[in-house]
Order: structure tokens, then C-alpha cells, then sequence
């Protein structure tokens, strides 16, 4: 596997292509993107979370090229913090180890070429297979937001996990 920036002519179709259901796509994102998921929404998201937050996107890809995986990632400067954001997987490939293998990969980034001490991330409680994947990692759970977010008739928590490079 490895780590690329996301490339918009690229890689747009498969990220989309992997979220195909209202509740799939708000777990993802929160719905900070709009859905179904358009290019020109998608692109000027991200673009205004990079202004605001330095908010990078990258895509996983296989050795041969293909786009298996998203997430982005800032890192805050001052308090050398790293966020992992709108991590997805193409739906072929989850349970296979391939998330595990990306979020180590972007660990990485963060502690070795971004500097970062600390990695943290928000996922909803209700995610159990993305709060077991961070943990197989080493992420641990710092606190947990109960009625954080609605989706329709459900209330999901927050938690809020990180991962120190002294940890590791």
C-alpha cells in the first residue's frame, strides 16, 4: 500500500462510488459533504477545510495504482496535533486488514514528515468496525460525547481517540 494526495480527476469516482446509503455517507462524514456525493461539493469542502485547518486529503492505493482507500489530515502547529478526518475504504476491501495498514501508514506521516506528537481523530460510537480498527492501531478512546450527532430517528456519540508517538 501506499500514500499519495488525493488527485480530484483521479480518484473522485471510486471515494464515491464507496459511499452508497444516507446513513453510510453521514457515519462517514457527518454529513459536512453533501449526498449523493458531487465533485464540485466534495472539492470545495475540502478546499475550505484546508484554508481553515491546513486539512490535507490522501488516497491508499495498491501497489498496482488502484484507489483503495481516503482520509485527510492537519496538523496543528502549535500544539504539534494531528487530525485524521473522513477516513473511508472502498467497501470491497474492509475487514481485509487494508484500514489498519492506511491508518498506520498516515500514523506515520503524522508523527515522522509532519511532525506531529499526537494523532487524534472523532468517530461515532456507532462505528464499531472504525473504533476497532483505530484501536488495533493504538489509538485510545480520551472521551466520549453522548448525543453528539442525529440521523434520522438515531442519536450516535462521539468518541474522541488519539495516539501518542511516545506510545508507540
Amino acid at each position: 500500500m501506499k500514500l499519495r494526495h488525493y488527485i480530484p480527476e483521479l480518484d473522485f469516482s471510486a471515494v464515491s462510488s464507496w459511499i452508497t446509503d444516507e446513513r453510510t455517507h453521514a457515519m462517514w462524514c457527518a454529513n459536512r459533504f453533501s449526498f449523493p456525493l458531487t465533485q464540485e461539493n466534495f472539492g470545495a469542502v475540502l478546499h475550505e477545510h484546508a484554508i481553515k485547518s491546513g486539512e490535507c486529503p490522501f488516497v491508499a492505493t495498491t501497489d498496482s495504482g488502484r484507489t483503495i482507500g481516503f482520509f485527510c489530515i492537519s496538523v496543528n502547529t502549535e500544539t504539534d496535533a494531528a487530525m485524521l478526518k473522513f477516513v473511508v475504504l472502498s467497501p470491497t476491501i474492509r475487514g481485509m486488514g487494508f484500514g489498519q495498514e492506511m491508518i498506520g501508514l498516515a500514523v506515520k506521516y503524522a508523527f515522522g514528515l509532519a511532525g506531529a506528537d499526537t494523532v487524534w481523530l472523532c468517530v461515532f460510537a456507532e462505528n464499531t468496525a472504525a473504533r476497532m480498527c483505530y484501536e488495533s492501531v493504538g489509538f485510545t478512546e480520551i472521551s466520549r460525547n453522548r448525543n453528539a450527532f442525529t440521523y434520522k430517528d438515531e442519536t450516535w456519540g462521539r468518541c474522541n481517540m488519539e495516539i501518542r508517538k511516545e506510545n508507540i
